[in-house]
């Protein structure tokens, strides 16, 4: 475990710490480290859990927890259920747990438009937070020494456009894979040669950022988190109460889910994803 207030060695980190997505990025990270081949080893890796993520997803976690694949713990985090407090929010507006994701919305004058984007924020990056704060044993509004937490971020060469500063002065991100001038492909490659699994995409299953292709994917081998998907779909035009003044929709064909033609070829959005946590 990690050790709290421990001292830093010449004014380095007290804690290193692996932002696991559990997608391929974050996992080919985590998996080099524990060869030793990204040093030093870091003292642990956090998954945030919105409760949302595809089946996959979390029997990945379950294995990269077990015994003898990895030397340092992976702590997961919640900072809610996304889900549920969206429909909580369609239920009741002024709910103290409202969440927002970025729907694709169609105005009344036929313009379109996409809805603010507060999930990352909410629901990966201050759970995260919290659990650097808790590992150092600081308190919620306890001041921390700057550089004192190093976050590992699974962002690949492909993706430099995702490089984001942290959002604390305590904080440094560091990318190694970046650092290794590794892209996506480079990470399955070296998955595939270690004969490691290759991962699903880390996203919620219902995130409107994802391309025709994932889509797809869920609807065939997640029939479970597709329907939710559909539901959450129908529910979010059906129960009103998101205060826009279009019509919103988790697809960008701008039609219900379960009707969208999924072989346009859309590309995923994740190239938006502002703090470059989602997907990785």
């Amino acid at each position: 475990m990690v050790k709290t207030r421990a001292k830093p060695l010449e004014g380095g980190p007290i804690l290193r710490a692996i932002s696991l997505g559990a997608g391929i990025q974050s996992t080919t990270l985590a998996l080099m480290a524990a060869h030793g081949l990204i040093d030093p080893m870091p003292d642990c890796a956090i998954f945030a859990d919105t409760h949302a993520e595809p089946t996959e997803v979390y029997q990945h976690i379950e294995w990269l927890s077990s015994s003898n694949v990895l030397p340092f713990p992976v702590h997961v985090v919640d900072g809610g259920n996304l889900r549920e407090d969206l429909i909580q929010g369609l239920d009741s507006p002024k709910s103290r747990r409202f969440a927002s994701i970025p729907y694709f919305i169609r105005n009344a004058d036929g313009s379109t438009g996409i809805g603010v984007r507060g999930c990352t924020l909410r629901y990966k990056i201050e759970p995260l937070m919290q659990a650097h704060r808790k590992l150092l044993g600081f308190a919620k509004g306890k001041n921390i020494r700057p550089d004192s937490v190093e976050v590992w971020i699974g962002i690949s060469r492909d993706e430099m456009y995702r490089i984001k500063e942290a959002k604390a002065r305590w904080q440094t991100n560091r990318f190694p894979l970046i650092e290794k001038r590794m892209t996506r492909q480079d990470c399955i490659t070296w998955l595939r040669e270690n004969d490691y699994p290759i991962p699903t995409r880390s996203a919620c299953a219902f995130c409107p950022y994802h391309s025709d292709a994932e889509w797809k994917r869920i609807r065939r081998d997640d029939p479970a988190a597709w329907q939710n998907a559909v539901d959450l779909d129908r529910a979010i035009r059906e129960r009103g109460n998101l205060g826009l003044h279009g019509t919103p929709y988790l697809h960008r064909s701008l039609k219900p889910l379960s009707e969208a033609e999924l072989d346009g070829g859309m590309n995923d959005l994740f190239d938006n994803d502002c703090d470059g946590l989602c997907g990785v």
